[in-house]
Formats: structure tokens, sequence, C-alpha cells
């Protein structure tokens, strides 16, 4: 295979980052520093896919594997890894995981065995841990950290048994939360935020027993979100106003109308 563009990309990283001739900026970042660019470009390459905009999804993509080759070429520098050893490791498990694919004389499998098989792959490579559920199930967004615990949860058989039970638990969290803002109630922020996030949690939970992910629902939710927002700014526009002269309730008809002309296309 050959990857010109490939090649030249890495050495206009490298460039970058030389210690007399590379750039300031480029030079004063370290892993922790570009951990919010990596974040940042991840989710603008997953609004792009959701855009379905190739174009975009080609950009983004790019700023994505910037961020790859920024913290290997800081780990080369460390002596620490490098993008050879990098790529050395996941071909190599990618090898050991797919069996089906690079050892098996018989490949026909199908992908909820292919899951199976990568999860009892990996347990097997990794020292047994001290819990069942391991403290990294945290490294990810809260939502999906959450969807992740009941996910694990749920193969310990320590789960509800059906939808129905969650949206039970999620009225009873519901309810202790709307104890805690209770009127004429001193309001108790640590309880608050406690009950709030057992709320949370718990609608997490029902999302999984409703085979969704609550981060992707979510996300979905935002963007109807902002289509709309962005729907009423111009017909506000169109009518001449803006939005520091109206009161909620006319911005409520205005949002409203927009929500009547999508349902009606």
């Amino acid at each position: 295979m050959n990857y010109p563009e490939f090649e030249r990309l890495v050495d206009v990283v490298n460039a970058l980052r030389h210690p007399e001739t590379g750039c300031p900026w480029d030079l004063e970042q370290t892993h922790q520093s570009l951990l919010r660019y990596l974040m940042e470009e991840s989710y603008e390459f997953m609004h792009a896919v959701e855009q379905k905009n190739d174009t975009h999804m080609n950009e983004e993509i790019g700023d994505v594997l910037l961020q790859v080759l920024l913290h290997c070429r800081l780990g080369q520098e460390r002596g620490a890894f490098d993008l050879e050893s990098a790529s050395k490791g996941l071909a190599d498990k990618l090898v050991r995981r797919h069996p089906h694919v690079f050892e098996a004389s018989d490949k026909k499998i199908d992908s909820d065995q292919v899951v199976e098989n990568w999860d009892k792959i990996k347990k097997a490579e990794k020292p047994k841990a001290d819990s069942e559920i391991p403290n990294d199930v945290l490294n990810f967004p809260s939502l999906f950290s959450s969807y992740k615990i009941g996910k694990k949860t749920e193969k310990l058989n320590f789960d509800w048994d059906d939808a129905g039970q969650v949206l039970y638990k999620v009225e009873e969290e519901w309810q202790e939360l709307k104890e805690q803002l209770a009127p004429g109630l001193t309001p108790n922020s640590e309880a608050i935020e406690e009950e709030l996030g057992d709320f949370l949690f718990t609608v997490a939970q029902l999302a999984r027993h409703l085979s969704k992910e609550p981060e992707e629902c979510l996300r979905r939710a935002n963007v109807k979100f902002l289509k709309r927002f962005h729907a009423m700014e111009k017909l506000l526009k169109a009518d001449g106003k803006n939005f520091e002269e109206m009161t909620q309730m006319q911005l409520d008809h205005y949002w409203n109308q927009v929500k009547q002309m999508q349902k009606n296309k």
C-alpha cells in the first residue's frame, strides 16, 4: 500500500513539533491540553455523520486524525510510544479478537457471536479486576457511563425484569426530586443534586431497557431543538422581531408554530 498524503501529514505534524523551527502553539501542547480538542473534533465528526454531509465528514475525520498524530508525536518525544507502536498494538489486537477472520476455517458467524467472542477474548487478555464493574466505566460522558453500568449489571442478573419496572422506578425518583423542590421547603442543594442524579441515572436505565442508548437519544433531542430554534429565529426575522422585545408567551407562540409546521411536512 502507498499513502503519500498520509506520509506528508506525518511530516507536517513532525514539523509543527520541531523544537527549533516548529509552531510555538503546537510546542506548548501536552497530552492533557489536547484532550479537549480530541473530544471536540470527535463530536464534530459525529455531527457531520448525523447530517450525512460527506464533505464535512472528510474534513472532521481529518481533524480527529490530527489529534491522534499529535498524541503519538508527544508519546514519541517522551520515548513512551509512537505511531508505529500504536499501529502495531491495534493491528495485533484486531487480529486476536477476530479469529473468525484470521484463523478459523469456518467464516460463518453472525454479528452477535462476534460481539460475544470479542468480550470473551478481551476478558481473557486483561487481568482480573477487583470488581465486576471497574471504575474505568466512569471514563465516558456521564449519561453513557450510566448506560454502560446498567449493561454490566444486566449481565450479572442485577437488573429490573422489564421496562415497566424501570418506568415505575423513574416515577419514584421523580417524586423524590419533587419533594426536594416542594413549595415552602428550604432548598437543600446537595439533596437536590443527589435526587436529580438518581433520576437521570434511572432514566438512562429505562433507555437501556427500551434498547436505546441515552446519549444518542439526548443528542437527537439536542439536534431537534436546535432545528426548531433556528426555524423560530427565521420566523421572528421575517416578522421583523427580535428576542429582546418578545415575552415568553409570544416566543411560545412562535415555537408552537414551528412545531406545527414541522409536523405538517
